[in-house]
């Protein structure tokens, strides 16, 4: 049976009264709009459903708006939330005159990526594994005005809680920090995790494992196993969109900002990385922690890309309040086997060659995966082209080093603004096979100076006052 019979029989063996169509803007974030099922046939794949481009974040301008949502039939999933029978599908994105692949779209980005792999000979499928970190809050208030802004966030099990009267505080809050796989009652989330991994495995996502993290409130990760590039992106966004609306059912909520808390740990995005070739890894061999010297030249492609990198996998102003030096997050750029304050790890957790593989450190989970995956892999496929020698390991805990140890070692931009001017000085790789375009990197530098940068750099925030009300 073809994808698209499978896809109209999922539909119809599960009552489905709705279609929902969803698909990624620029900066990372699911769209969706809804049809009825009915209007699900053979032709409605190769018809598409139109839509205005011109609405969604850094797409069409206003006199080019009318574009076409293509679905995916091999994406086909029940909606484990609406409260009617609804099937969603992934959709890709095509110019309605041309019927060419929209070269904005996201997914595009990353389908390109996978199939300029194969035309390297490279290899022909690359893996990538995310450990998407994310916050559970019990409430969240924010607001931003002219003349003033605040936020507030709380937590069940933050320590800031423990002389709250909670009628009765039962105590068994978590200290700042101390996160990192407690058990109940002071871990709160064992079984909302539990529910939304089953949530997880109904639409089509395995689940290894999951446990609390480090900071005080809440912060959770949910494993996922690894896939091929496209896949994985996919995932990820149904992954986003599965622990938001579980918390939600729950009445909690979800967010995967990176640096939510003062004082405590954000939330990163390690991602392994592997290549194979005809279903074997190629990532295994006799160098440095059983690494083949591909795996080193993939090494030392991201390594050389990364400041450039970073505009892309910690794409926002807030990912620069956890890529900070001397504190959590791994912002010096050297690799190492084990060591988990090296940007890239080699883990060592098997000696199986499938198992090689490499775990880049430094992105964070407010990503465009699609984006980010593609333009990693983009990176590491250069070194390996260009035999790029990632220099010796570094096996040291970088944390403890000296001054005068670390002046040698190169570390990540101190701000989303440095790391899209690194972006426009070396993004050469990325346009290699027509992955990326240069108006795709104009557009992305565009958006974050105008939309984010710039807001966040005129408004004076809460500690100013503190500091300087009296100067």
């Amino acid at each position: 049976m073809s994808d698209v019979k499978k896809a109209i029989e999922l539909a119809k063996k599960n009552n489905a009264v709705m279609v929902d169509l969803r698909f990624c803007d620029l900066p990372g974030v699911w769209q969706h709009t809804t049809v009825p099922a009915a209007r699900l046939d053979e032709g409605a794949f190769e018809d598409g459903f139109g839509f205005d481009g011109s609405s969604i974040r850094g797409f069409q301008p206003i006199n080019a708006s009318d574009m076409l949502l293509l679905p995916d039939a091999k994406t086909a999933q029940m909606d484990p939330f609406t409260e009617q029978p609804t099937i969603v599908l992934i959709c890709d994105v095509v110019d309605p005159i041309t019927r060419e692949p929209y070269s904005r779209n996201p997914r595009y980005i990353a389908q390109k990526a996978e199939s300029y792999l194969r035309q390297t000979g490279i290899g022909d499928t690359a893996y990538f594994g995310p450990e998407a970190e994310f916050f559970v809050f019990d409430d969240v208030k924010f607001e931003v005005a002219n003349n003033g802004g605040f936020y507030e966030l709380d937590s069940i099990e933050a320590a800031w809680n423990t002389g709250r009267h909670e009628g009765p505080n039962l105590g068994h809050k978590i200290g700042y920090k101390g996160g990192y796989f407690p058990c109940a009652p002071n871990d709160t989330l064992m079984d909302w995790r539990t529910e939304t991994s089953r949530m997880l495995t109904a639409v089509g996502i395995e689940v290894e494992l999951h446990h609390h993290e480090v900071a005080t409130a809440g912060q959770c990760e949910i494993d996922m196993r690894f896939q091929s590039l496209t896949h994985m992106a996919d995932q990820l966004l149904w992954f986003k969109n599965v622990v938001k609306n579980s918390a939600r059912m729950a009445g909690k909520t979800a967010t995967f900002m990176p640096k939510p808390l003062y004082g405590d740990n954000g939330s990163g995005m390690h991602v392994h990385q592997s290549i194979w070739r005809e279903g074997k890894p190629l990532f295994a061999g006799d160098r440095y922690a059983g690494m083949s010297e591909m795996a080193l030249h993939y090494i030392g492609g991201i390594l050389k890309h990364a400041p450039a990198l970073c505009a892309l996998t910690n794409p926002t102003v807030n990912s620069y309040r956890r890529l900070v030096p001397g504190y959590e997050a791994p912002v010096n750029l050297a690799y190492s086997s084990r060591n988990r304050s090296a940007s890239i790890r080699i883990p060592m957790y098997s000696t199986s060659p499938k198992a090689k593989r490499i775990e880049v450190r430094f992105p964070d989970p407010s990503t465009n995966p699609y984006i980010a995956f593609a333009a990693m892999l983009m990176a590491g496929l250069d070194g390996i082209q260009n035999k790029i020698d990632p220099g010796d390991p570094l096996d040291k805990d970088i944390y403890s080093l000296s001054p005068e140890e670390l002046k040698n070692v190169p570390h990540v931009p101190g701000s989303l603004s440095e790391a899209l001017t690194a972006l426009e000085h070396d993004y050469e790789f990325l346009l290699k096979g027509d992955v990326f375009t240069r108006d795709v990197i104009e557009e992305w530098v565009s958006y974050k100076r105008a939309k984010e940068v710039d807001p966040i750099r005129l408004r004076p925030t809460p500690l100013e006052f503190m500091m300087y009300y009296d100067v």
